[in-house]
């Protein structure tokens, strides 16, 4: 039992750098997912076309293969990157791109009519969207999208493959040394579990209270 707490202790640090980048990425994916959202209903084709090849690339691809990708291919072009940024970089397109068509479709899933009214109130387009579209869209778009962030802490395993200091290389470096790599995995298991299961519960909790107040 104590090495089982030494291990746990030992991949704290780990784990704050897997709740780190989620936490980056995420927030720079929303962004992304936002603006994708809107571009790829954008009147200019080409603009369409380009918003909708960033977002079926993002989500045809492996995050595995964005990780090498950015990671090992760029440097080939001369472009080097950190293992956290060029993480940073390969969640945020990746989360971006999901995100993107939950925000596409929780904006879509707004009643015509409220565009309708805005227009016949005289709202210009930008102030139609900020005030009624955005807010309306995001009460559709929020449980999904904290789901979506649940998942994207879970894939900071992956970010042990481009030599990320995060919870499995953290794992990995520990059993490589007291050879014990069962305990140390569980150990690596419990974490994500305990961060999982705690954000599970925070989701359903605000989803009960966002139902009752449509």
């Amino acid at each position: 039992m104590d090495g089982f707490l030494v291990d746990l202790r030992t991949l704290a640090p780990g784990l704050v750098t897997a709740l780190q980048l989620a936490g980056l990425s995420l927030a720079l994916a929303y962004v992304l997912g936002l603006v994708l959202a809107l571009l790829v209903d954008a009147q200019r084709r080409v603009v369409r076309i380009i918003a909708l090849t960033v977002v079926e690339v993002g989500r045809g691809l492996p995050l595995l293969v964005i990780l090498y990708l950015i990671y090992r291919g760029l440097p080939q072009a001369g472009v080097f990157l950190d293992p956290m940024p060029a993480a940073v970089v390969g969640f945020t397109w990746s989360i971006g791109a999901y995100a993107c068509e939950i925000m596409r479709s929780s904006l879509n899933a707004v009643p015509p009519g409220q565009r309708e009214a805005a227009k016949a109130l005289g709202l210009t387009p930008r102030s139609a969207f900020r005030d009624i579209l955005l807010p309306q869209a995001a009460r559709i778009a929020v449980p999904p999208l904290m789901n979506l962030a649940i998942k994207a802490f879970q894939l900071t395993s992956l970010a042990y493959s481009i030599t990320l200091s995060e919870v499995m290389q953290a794992a990995y470096l520990r059993g490589s040394v007291t050879f014990e790599y069962l305990r140390t995995f569980v150990a690596a298991a419990v974490l994500y579990a305990a961060i999982a299961i705690v954000a599970s519960l925070l989701v359903r909790r605000f989803e009960r209270r966002l139902s009752r107040h449509l």
